[in-house]
This record gives structure tokens, sequence and C-alpha cells, in this order.
């Protein structure tokens, strides 16, 4: 798996290790839906898709979501057919709804020649820039050892311009007093709020509480991205509305895994994390969107851009529906983007 997930580098014995518990032996490997390879005429491996399991509720109905991960093939102009061989296999699983919220163009183009069905609203990565220079040199530069020079530079460029426009600025006053209503928390009173922010949800994960804990646990660790920034947003009550989970490093774009709003409270909670960014000095914000955010994103001077898709295999229609009306919670901690493996340092 080195030479598929490295290009070029070794890979190190604790990706693989991290790799190996995600894919096999952690608790979201079930035994009865296996990641698979693939073996080419010579006997060797020669491909490789990785799968985990997330309990999910339906309505009223217990359904096990298999969500195809890694799709990988060595030697493809030799054996074109390696990928959809894989991938037919997969949906061959016992599964009773199978997804991805990775599939890049190849993938897309062969999941729909096997009726998968895309949706557009969750297949696109959001973007609010708060500094423009911080913002494009981080971006660019954000994999290279040139970037804790760079960046104090480009922030003392967005200090010297006061910077608004189409694509972002700075958060006025009056959306960073919204930060009032936040309250830091760790893994686990996070992992407690996310029954609660998702009961709204047609379709929904149905963690056991060991494995909501897991899954919370892992999330936070993603050193690659930052330091883990957790939040609840309270109403004047004291019970929680919302809730954000994203990672920062020191003046970079900060990468958010999940935002979770009761219905009516997305901007709410939109505006809370931003002003939150801001305040702790981000060049701008990242994450996946969703379609019930979508409406609440508006007129906050987001980009929005297509890097990866969302994709759904099923002969339910209900189901497909659901998440064409977007009461689907998919994505981020109900997906794959959750695993250490994404956002791991590993030299």
């Amino acid at each position: 798996m080195d030479t598929f997930f490295r290009l070029g580098k070794k890979t190190s014995l604790d990706l693989m290790a991290c790799l190996a518990e995600f894919y096999l032996s952690g608790p979201t490997a079930d035994p009865e839906i296996p990641s698979l390879v693939h073996i080419n005429d010579k006997g060797a491996i020669s491909g490789f898709v990785g799968v985990n399991v997330v309990p999910m509720t339906f309505s009223d109905k217990r359904l096990r979501a298999a969500f195809c991960g890694a799709l990988m093939v060595r030697g493809r102009e030799q054996d074109p057919m390696a990928g959809a061989r894989l991938l037919k296999a997969f949906l061959s699983g016992r599964q009773d709804l199978s997804l991805s919220e990775t599939a890049n163009t190849t993938s897309l183009e062969m999941s729909r020649a096997l009726r998968g069905v895309a949706f557009a609203s969750y297949s696109l990565e959001w973007m609010r820039i708060l500094r423009p220079a911080a913002f494009a040199c981080d971006m660019a530069l954000r994999k290279s050892p040139l970037r804790k020079w760079a960046v104090p530079v480009a922030r003392g460029l967005d200090r010297l311009h006061e910077w608004s426009g189409f694509a972002g600025g700075r958060i006025g006053k009056g959306v960073a007093q919204t930060t009032k209503a936040v309250k830091y928390v760790d893994a686990g009173t996070f992992a407690d709020s996310i029954e609660i922010l998702t009961s709204h949800y047609q379709m929904r994960p149905h963690w056991p509480d060991r494995l909501l804990r897991h899954v919370v646990g892992e999330a936070f660790e993603k050193p690659l991205y930052g330091v883990p920034i957790a939040a609840l947003v309270m109403a004047p009550n004291g019970s929680p509305i919302g809730a954000y989970l994203y990672h920062l490093r020191e003046g970079g774009v900060g990468r958010v895994l999940q935002i979770l709003a009761l219905p009516g409270r997305e901007g709410k909670v939109i505006d809370c994390l931003l002003a939150d960014a801001d305040e702790r000095g981000a060049a701008g914000l990242r994450g996946r969107t969703h379609p019930i955010l979508m409406e609440a994103m508006l007129g906050r001077r987001m980009l929005f851009a297509n890097a990866s898709n969302t994709i759904l295999f099923s002969h339910d229609e209900a189901i497909i529906d659901c998440f064409r009306r977007g009461k689907a919670f998919v994505n981020g901690l109900a997906g794959e983007s959750w695993g250490r493996h994404i956002g791991g340092d590993y030299k």
C-alpha cells in the first residue's frame, strides 16, 4: 500500500499501522463487509479498496452503510478494468447501502456507470478567506518548509492593507460578538452533543457510545492540520443549538471537519465559527458542504469548489430521495474523513 498512498516515498510504520487499524481491525472494520484487494494475473496484489462500516438509522430502520474509501490500482494501463472489478466486488457486499465521500473524477465516472448517484450539494468544498495574503501563502506552501518564513510576511501584508471584497474579508464586530455564545469542549463533551444535534436528520449514524467516542477521539487527532478546536454554540437558556470542530495551524487555513446545527440555527453557528477563527488569527477556513448549511452560507462571502464527490449506491428510491432533500447526515464524522490517516503527520 505504500506505493499507492505515498508515491515515491517509503510509507512509515506508523501510517501502515494506522491504515491497518482503520481498514482491517478497528471498530468500523466489519469482517462481513471487508476491505478488498485485487490480484493480477501474476498472483500479485495490484489494487486495493478500503472500506469502513457505519451503523445508521433511516426513519426507524437500522442499516449498515459501507463507505468506500481509497480505491487504488497499480499498473492501470496494463489492466484498465481492475478498478471497476474492485468497485463491483465492493458493491456486491452485504451492506444495505454503499457510499463514498472521496470519489475523484475517475471514480465518479465508474460509479455512474454502475448506477451510483452523485449529489452536488454534498460534494462541494467551501472556503472563507479572512486574510487573503496569508490564505494564498498557506494554500500554496502548506507542505513546504518555506511556509514558516512566508506566512509572517503575508500576515504583515494583510495588516498593512485592510482588505474586503467579493471573496472574503475580516469579520465585522457585530458577528464577532457571537463568540460569547461559544463554549469550548473536549472530545467527550463534543461526542455527547452529537445525538441531539443530529436527531432531525431522517438518515443518520446510530453509533453505540463506545464507537462514537472512538470516532470523535480519532477526529481530534490531525496534527498535520493543526490543533483541534471544538465548541458548542449555546442558546441563552444554556442548551446547545450547534457545534463545530476544526483544526488550525498558527496563521494558517483552518480545516473544518464538522458543523452541526439545529434547524433554523445554521447561520448563528456559522457566524460563531467564522468569528472564532478570525479572533485566532486564521487566514481562512475550508470544509465540506452539506445541503442544510448551503442556504445559510449565502451572503457570508463563501467560495465553492468541487474537489471530491459524495456518491450513493442504493436500490431504495426513498433513500435516494432522502439524500436529494438533504436529510441524510453524511460526510465528516459520518464517513471517512474523521480517520487519523487523513491529517496525520507521518514521516
